[in-house]
């Protein structure tokens, strides 16, 4: 450490040699040459004290210095030892506060970007794989030898695989505004009896087709705090992953009660019910059961949970006692 490079120091240096000179030159002129020598000795003692724990301190200032460099160039943990007292220690102990901040940033800013390059993987397997059907639906429209009716059929394929393609882009960027926190839930009276018929409307006509039976138990009055639109797209995403896994002729159940405490809305099937191994990852995004169809890229449930988490509620899945599928999704009114 170049001690002398500090400006103060130099200018202390220069104000004690004044003094110091002074002092001794008064003892001399006053004749008192014991008193001079007294001065002298008095004076430089106290000089060489002052200068003495004037360099230790700025000695560990330069360590501590040294230390932050080399941490920040990352060749080294930052381990700050503490000092006995002063303002040293306090700005140590600042010191300190901030580089562990820094650091929890710095690895959160790193499994985020780990997050990212698994989420783009996994999109871009996502839609790669509905893509790849369309291009060779578009080959085998581009053979002469086709007939109208064969045309007519895999151009209703190609449509149903863009329409797919469509909502897997939806669901992805909804999940990509969730995790980012640009989505802000409002926190209005939501009517739940108003929810689960706007959250049916686009499942009707397929449970029609598969001979399945709706029965809906919910009073006029039942509501809870939360985003209407965006609960009509978690509870349809949780209402279709029962009618998917639900077979022909059966039947789904849509219960909601409130009470002082919450207002909760069970959705349930009579279908073959989740493997329990299966249980744990059922909200996890891209997770598929050995029971999901070939079209399904599990993320309805995974968004689901995203939009009741981000109203302050939740969402719990289990096996009914009297078989089939069971979601349980609660919003508690201490979080209002």
């Amino acid at each position: 450490m170049n001690y002398l490079r500090n400006g103060e120091v130099k200018k202390e240096i220069f104000i004690f040699a004044i003094l110091w000179c002074g002092g001794c030159a008064l003892g001399g002129v006053a004749g008192a040459s014991s008193g001079a020598a007294a001065v002298a000795l008095v004076g430089g003692l106290f000089c060489l004290l002052h200068f003495y724990f004037s360099y230790r301190r700025y000695r560990e200032i330069a360590a501590l210095s040294e230390k932050i460099s080399r941490f920040l160039h990352g060749y080294e943990s930052l381990s700050i030892e503490a000092q006995k007292e002063g303002e040293l220690s306090v700005l140590e102990n600042e010191v300190q506060k901030m580089i562990l901040r820094l650091k929890n940033q710095a690895d959160l800013l790193k499994n985020e970007k780990i997050h990212l390059v698994n989420s783009i993987a996994d999109i871009s397997h996502q839609i790669r794989t509905p893509l790849t059907s369309v291009n060779l639906i578009v080959s085998r429209l581009s053979s002469p030898d086709l007939s109208v009716e064969k045309r007519r059929e895999l151009l209703m394929e190609l449509e149903g695989m863009l329409v797919h393609i469509d909502w897997l882009i939806q669901s992805l960027l909804k999940i990509s505004k969730l995790d980012a926190g640009t989505i802000v839930m409002l926190r209005e009276k939501v009517m739940v009896r108003e929810l689960i018929r706007l959250s049916i409307e686009a499942l009707e006509i397929p449970m029609e087709l598969k001979n399945q039976t709706l029965e809906v138990s919910c009073g006029t009055e039942v509501s809870f705090a939360g985003d209407l639109k965006w609960m009509k797209e978690a509870l349809s995403n949780i209402i279709k992953n029962c009618m998917e896994h639900t077979p022909e002729g059966g039947r789904i159940w849509i219960e909601a009660t409130e009470n002082p405490m919450f207002t909760e809305i069970i959705v349930r099937d009579n279908g073959p019910g989740i493997a329990k191994e299966e249980l744990p990852h059922l909200f996890e995004r891209f997770f598929k059961g050995k029971n999901s169809s070939e079209k399904s890229v599990g993320i309805g449930l995974a968004l689901a949970r995203m939009i009741i988490r981000g109203q302050e509620g939740n969402v719990s899945a289990e096996n009914a006692p009297e078989g089939g599928a069971k979601f349980v999704i609660r919003f508690y009114k201490t979080a209002v």
